[in-house]
């Protein structure tokens, strides 16, 4: 059987659309199975419906509300557990999910973060030239890499696990700061390596799998 993926989003879906590339041209040895946003508006959820592949919007109404949002969570478990994914992929989706719901696809969930993060959940990186920046964050790491003036920033593809940016590393990419770069120009680039990791990581993914379901 086909390695499946399920994707989340909450934007315009770049990088699921980097996704659906590969699996056209036949490259990346898995099938997109389902695509779930927390945004109606979402341009990502019409990538899926073009691509007929089975798309829902799940919305989070009350998100401060913590029990509206664990009702949610479970909502959204069981509609991606549905597809019976190999794999969940956090493509630009901008709600923290919790370990109650992590524990209904152990191990099995990815983000890409655009920045750098630490291999050992540190407040530093160490990068390919040996010079030592804050690991970044948060919503806005683009926008801070550029506000501290920072040389160098990056991306990286991570499992996710129940504490906010951290989980261990499957890739990562740097992406050199320009001195005339804007936040919309310096997130551009990191957006080009986000897509190349991404589709990397699920290539090699699927194929440790055997391409297939156990």
């Amino acid at each position: 059987m086909t390695y499946r993926i399920a994707v989340l989003v909450s934007g315009s879906g770049s990088n699921l659309q980097a996704l659906l590339d590969a699996e056209a041209a036949g490259e990346l040895g898995a099938q997109v199975v389902f695509v779930g946003s927390d945004r109606a508006d979402a341009f990502g959820v019409q990538r899926g419906l073009q691509r007929n592949i089975a798309t829902a919007f799940v919305p989070l109404r009350q998100p401060r509300n913590p029990a509206v949002r664990a009702a949610w969570e479970g909502q959204l478990a069981a509609v991606v557990g549905a597809f019976s994914p190999d794999l969940v992929v956090l493509a630009g989706f901008m709600r923290v999910l919790s370990a109650a719901f992590l524990a209904h696809f152990p191990n099995q969930v990815i983000n890409q973060h655009p920045a750098l993060l630490p291999p050992d959940g540190g407040d530093t990186v160490r990068t390919s030239s040996g010079l030592t920046i804050p690991a970044l964050r948060g919503a806005h790491v683009v926008p801070d890499a550029l506000a501290r003036g920072l040389p160098v920033t990056g991306c990286t593809i991570h499992r996710v696990t129940p504490t906010i940016d951290d989980g261990p590393i499957l890739a990562q990419a740097e992406v050199p700061i320009l001195p005339e770069d804007s936040v919309e120009s310096l997130h551009e680039r990191i957006k080009l390596e986000e897509r190349r990791l991404l589709v990397a990581v699920v290539q090699r993914l699927a194929g440790g799998a055997g391409g297939a379901r156990s």
